[in-house]
């Protein structure tokens, strides 16, 4: 098999993976290090995946979905940037804390935490 075919075949089980699978590109993220990063910066007001400023607004699934920020992209980016009660963590924390700590929310969202 030539060098252009095994890229080629890689990207088709990669597509495959995510599109049939539902896998997402998000398992490159460190969740054990989501997990600490959660810990000691978001835990003081989402333990549990709650929210103690606005208990309508938690990291429940089903508080994501209904703020459209069931995502990746859309956690880390009100993460970096912050909003409304929740200070920007930019600067804070380093890009990759911030992908990890998304992946992990998240993640613990779709197990209910």
């Amino acid at each position: 098999m030539t060098k252009v075919a095994k890229v080629l075949m890689g990207m088709v089980l990669g597509l495959y993976l995510m599109v049939v699978m539902g896998i997402s590109p998000a398992i490159a993220a460190d969740t054990a290090h989501g997990a600490q990063v959660f810990a000691s910066s978001c835990a003081a007001c989402h333990i549990g995946g709650g929210n103690v400023v606005n208990g309508a607004k938690t990291l429940k699934i089903e508080a994501l979905n209904q703020y459209e920020m069931a995502s990746i992209e859309a956690i880390k980016i009100q993460v970096t940037k912050g909003k409304n009660a929740m200070p920007a963590f930019l600067g804070r924390l380093t890009e990759q804390d911030i992908e990890d700590v998304a992946a992990y929310v998240l993640a613990q969202a779709e197990q209910g935490w």
